[in-house]
């Protein structure tokens, strides 16, 4: 049945011409905000404010702070079903790869970043709230991400995957506003000081069926810890350059996004709560509109159910329970 499924990667350049594809979910951070008529200038906007952050981070050998700039790359996976001749997009991905500008080198940065999946947005928008319909109180249903999760670790190991990325991706998501975290006496000196949850996140917990575990860092010069997901380890198998292009990108996506919690005009303390009704924010120039995307996730939710879920239930059942890794 694993022979049944195959992956196929397609690339596409990020940058302000960028239009996006029939087949990425609109609501993912990068095709949110290439729409409507300030398109060209939002993404222009969002990506000077990754190079700015990367030469920040970057400081050494870099006096005027123009040294780099990064390209990024929308990495698309489709999973072939073979038995009945269809694909169905399952992921999207950000690959970044950093430009040095003094030697013309180009180096590849951290596959991952933002992590945009059709499969999750039923999962969410669709499974868990009807779940929750008919319960006295909150609770996840039995299997919840494992198809998706299964899904994903067979991506990361496919041939498709290992012919184009030598490392294992890593995401970079916002902190849960359920939760207080506490900054510890670890500090990294690109990915700053560690911060601990006071429990497990539903992310959390989603993360873990597609193999990653979290660890939460508060880059220098940041004001709130960003979550990483990764397989490994994430201070070690990564170069100090991976890291900035991780931060630099998912950072400038966050201050777009959660401009309450990332672009707040104070930091993080020792313990830390994110609240997305916190007032003491400044905005960027760029613009977003968050509830037109909730409602977006709902819509792709209900099309990757009729579109995916439904017709496919038993084959990929079949597959997920054989191929668990």
């Amino acid at each position: 049945m694993n022979k049944a499924f195959t992956f196929t990667i397609k690339s596409l350049r990020f940058d302000e011409n960028y239009n996006p594809s029939g087949s990425t979910r609109i609501t993912t951070n990068f095709a949110n905000l290439a729409r409507g008529e300030r398109r060209q200038e939002n993404l222009r906007n969002a990506l000077v404010m990754i190079d700015n952050r990367f030469n920040a981070l970057a400081h050494w050998d870099n006096p005027k702070a123009d040294r780099y700039s990064v390209e990024l790359e929308i990495i698309s996976a489709e999973l072939n079903v073979e038995v009945k001749g269809n694909a169905f997009p399952v992921i999207e991905i950000l690959k970044p790869t950093i430009i040095d500008k003094s030697t013309s080198e180009r180096i590849d940065g951290i596959v991952g970043n933002n992590f945009s999946s059709y499969v999750r947005d039923y999962d969410f928008s669709v499974w868990l709230p009807e779940h929750n319909k008919s319960q006295p109180e909150f609770t996840i249903p039995e299997d919840f991400g494992k198809l998706h999760g299964n899904i994903f670790k067979r991506f990361v190991n496919s041939a498709a995957y290992t012919e184009n990325f030598n490392k294992a991706p890593v995401i970079c998501l916002s902190v849960s506003t359920k939760n207080t975290y506490c900054r510890t006496t670890n500090q990294h000196p690109v990915l700053g000081f560690e911060y601990q949850q006071d429990e497990p996140s539903l992310t959390d917990i989603y993360f873990a069926k597609m193999g990653l575990q979290a660890r939460y860092f508060m880059p220098p010069n940041s004001v709130a810890p960003l979550a990483f997901y990764f397989h490994g380890d994430l201070l070690s198998d990564y170069t100090n350059l991976e890291l900035i292009s991780t931060i630099s990108t998912m950072e400038t996506f966050q201050k777009i996004y959660r401009p309450e919690i990332y672009n707040a005009n104070s930091a993080a303390g020792a313990l830390y709560q994110p609240n997305l009704t916190h007032q003491d924010y400044s905005l960027t120039r760029i613009v977003y509109d968050r509830e037109e995307r909730s409602q977006l996730a709902v819509e792709q939710g209900r099309f990757t159910e009729e579109h995916f879920i439904k017709p496919y239930q038993t084959i990929l059942e079949q597959w997920s329970a054989n191929s668990a890794l």
